[in-house]
């Protein structure tokens, strides 16, 4: 598509990271198709699933593959714009729209005013000033009330006279129903010409039949001879087959018709004559050369079968016989080949149900014409209904089109956090917090794939309403507080647009930061974390050495045998581990020393500037990806077609995601009767701070900011490690040591 020039001048507003168009008049949208599409926020989205009416978005899909793309968008406003007198009407978004509102200026408007008076005049409205879309969508009400309505599907009750009613309900019977606009089942063109073809297709075939004695060797009494004889054809053949390997081999027939065991297998439970182990029995006793007995000796599964193949075929064809040997069993098969070889190729299954005789006077008849009739006659008001539908799309697009627009070009009402965006589907209340930002998927699996590279917080949660039964599944993207009590399997509530509440339980999560504030703890929390499951794991594994040790003293009845001695260390390793120890130690120590030596003042500081050192990095990463926090995958993974990188920043995410807090004007009661005995930390921290400043005293810390009576130097004097050492003076006496 080739950039479009723009005649038009354009506002746009910044949102999001990206500049987005305003549409603040009818002229705006009157021009969408001037605006170059690399502009728009949105390229499609999805036509169901969205908090929209779901009918206005199925007009608006014109070639009806579920999305709605930007050049249906435009259509939809260029219709919409040229049908009213001032395009600024969209952006009131009323449902009722005024008769004097049409631009029937063209012949268009002109008809589709006249559609909209016809309809308020049936309505009894015949002064009303506007029309409704309660009064627009009841046309389909209107139209059930007459024979006809326009869509060329014509009901059995639309027939004048009883004849053609009844064949029109045999070609619902043969062939299914069309159901027309007021919900009738009918018949249309398509059906009819198929009916009638197939008939006449059944018909010239069996005239071509008739009198013909090689396909019909009993007359009419062959489709009944020719299905007893195909019902048993695959048994006779096999109980032939079976004569004949027992001729070739006598030692054969203890196995062909079949041995006791087999017999055993299912005579010890009750039995029927149509039990299955039965049915695959041979029809009689096997032995070379031994014809087919028809009366006795029989597979009782298998007897009334062969009596009917007696009574149907052999005997009108070969005559009173109680059995039946291989070469008669050829000639019957060989005299209805001719029939059944017919019998497969016959067209017009779909109607042979009613008979031939039936269908030929289907044919006679002028029923054919009758229904031609009726369907052209409904097709007569197929302008006319069509002006009328026209009413309703024209009311629906005069309340939903601007809102579409302000979520599609751009996401203003998204951004503008004054309406919830088309795409939010409610409030997720969890974890004290409320997430606006909540979108329902179909196969949350597919989603996440997809959705995890927006670089957001994702829940995805199983909603029901047991009253109800409902379901449904949705994405809550968490942009506030931290991540520490969100886990798979917790519940909360979910309240969708309608204000009805779900039970809501989160079934899986895709992490990823979701404030600076969570990324400055969250080493800390790790160490914790990490500690806590080695303590566990320890405490989990000794307690189940102890559980085995028990469970095998109470098994043998022998006394609780004492644990495993503890691994011995190698004394490599152990020296090793003092090492590191001793060198930690040493560091340490070293660290403290130069702590204790700093000015008191730039203890705090240091402290902090240790606890950045261990944050800083977490925070970088934290940032780097809340930066990249986007919205775009969110909706991808949906259906959309995102044109820009719609960015959830901090401050924007902040105002999606809620955390509790108190009231404006609240009163709170700090005593908790039940909460847990503290511990005297006021007092631990005044012995440490206590320690800390007599340390700094004996250092000489403090002496600056002592009077001269309470400085280290003067209490102990030259036992102060502050006070200076005396040099010797250039006068001082030698002193030798003593001689030996």
């Amino acid at each position: 598509m080739m950039t479009p020039t723009s005649s038009h001048t354009w506002k746009f507003f910044r949102a999001g990271g990206f500049d987005q168009v305003k549409l603040q008049s009818g002229s705006d949208l009157a021009h969408l198709d001037q605006l170059d599409q690399k502009l728009w926020v949105a390229l499609a989205c999805p036509a169901t699933g969205l908090e929209f009416d779901a009918r206005t978005l199925a007009l608006m899909d014109t070639d009806k593959d579920g999305r709605i793309r930007a050049p249906e968008l435009i259509a939809a406003t260029q219709w919409a714009c040229g049908l009213l007198k001032n395009p600024d009407d969209l952006l009131k978004a009323s449902p009722s729209l005024p008769l004097d509102a049409i631009n029937d200026a063209t012949p268009e408007g002109r008809q589709l005013l006249a559609s909209a008076q016809q309809i308020l005049l049936h309505l009894g409205k015949k002064d009303a000033a506007a029309i409704t879309l309660a009064d627009a969508v009841d046309i389909e009400k209107m139209f059930a009330q007459t024979r006809f309505n326009g869509d060329g599907i014509v009901p059995l009750e639309a027939a004048a006279d009883e004849a053609t009613r009844s064949v029109m309900a045999d070609v619902i019977a043969c062939l299914g129903a069309e159901t027309d606009r007021s919900a009738k089942p009918g018949v249309n063109q398509a059906k009819v010409d198929q009916f009638f073809a197939a008939a006449q297709a059944c018909a010239d075939y069996w005239q071509q039949a008739e009198g013909n004695a090689e396909l019909f060797p009993l007359g009419a009494q062959t489709p009944a001879a020719a299905a007893a004889l195909q019902a048993v054809r695959a048994k006779v053949d096999d109980y032939f087959a079976r004569c004949r390997l027992a001729a070739f081999d006598a030692r054969a027939i203890g196995a062909l018709n079949r041995e006791e065991k087999d017999y055993l297998a299912f005579t010890a439970k009750d039995l029927t004559v149509n039990s299955a182990e039965l049915v695959g029995f041979p029809l009689a006793r096997i032995a070379a050369g031994r014809p087919l007995p028809l009366v006795e000796g029989l597979n009782p599964a298998w007897a009334a079968a062969l009596a009917a193949l007696q009574s149907g075929v052999v005997q009108p064809l070969l005559g009173d016989r109680s059995e039946l040997t291989e070469s008669d069993w050829a000639a019957l098969t060989a005299r209805l080949a001719p029939y059944a070889a017919w019998a497969a190729g016959k067209p017009g299954a779909a109607v042979e149900k009613l008979g031939v005789q039936r269908l030929r006077d289907i044919l006679a008849s002028p029923a054919k014409e009758k229904i031609l009739a009726l369907i052209a006659e409904d097709r007569k008001l197929e302008p006319e209904f069509t002006a009328m539908s026209a009413v309703e799309r024209l009311v629906r697009y005069h309340r939903d089109l601007f809102k579409l627009c302000n979520n599609f070009v751009s996401f203003r009402d998204f951004y503008g956090r004054k309406d919830k965006a088309i795409f939010q589907a409610g409030t997720l209340y969890l974890d004290q917090r409320s997430c606006d930002l909540c979108l329902t998927v179909e196969d949350a699996g597919k989603h996440a794939s997809m959705a995890a590279l927006a670089g957001t917080y994702l829940a995805y949660c199983d909603c029901v309403r047991k009253g109800t039964n409902e379901k449904l599944q949705l994405v809550a993207a968490f942009t506030n507080g931290d991540a520490d009590n969100l886990m798979v399997g917790r519940n909360g509530i979910f309240y969708d647009r309608k204000g009805r509440d779900w039970d809501a339980t989160i079934t899986r999560i895709v992490d990823n930061p979701i404030s600076i504030r969570q990324a400055f703890w969250a080493p800390y929390k790790k160490c914790i974390r990490m500690i806590e499951e080695q303590v566990a794991k320890r405490a989990s594994a000794a307690g189940d050495a102890a559980n085995a040790r028990m469970q095998v003293a109470v098994a043998t009845g022998q006394p609780l045998p004492p644990p495993p001695p503890p691994k011995k260390v190698d004394p490599g390793m152990l020296a090793a581990l003092g090492l590191v120890l001793s060198t930690l130690l040493v560091a340490l120590g070293g660290i403290f020393a130069a702590f204790t030596k700093l000015p008191l003042w730039q203890m705090p500081l240091a402290i902090a500037a240790i606890l950045l050192a261990v944050s800083i990095p977490s925070m970088i990463i934290a940032w780097l990806k809340l930066r990249k926090r986007n919205l775009g995958p969110i909706l991808d993974a949906n259906g959309w077609a995102v044109n820009a990188k719609a960015r959830l920043n901090v401050p924007f995410g902040a105002s999606l995601t809620k955390v509790a807090a108190l009231p404006p004007g609240a009163q709170r009661d700090l005593v908790d009767p039940f909460a847990e005995k503290k511990k005297p930390w006021g007092l631990y921290g005044a012995v440490l701070v206590t320690l800390l400043l007599a340390g700094a005293w004996y250092l000489g810390k403090l002496d600056t900011l002592l009077p001269g009576t309470m400085k280290s130097t003067t209490v102990l004097g030259t036992n102060a490690p502050a006070c200076p050492t005396p040099s010797p003076g250039p006068n001082a006496a030698t002193v030798e040591p003593p001689k030996q």
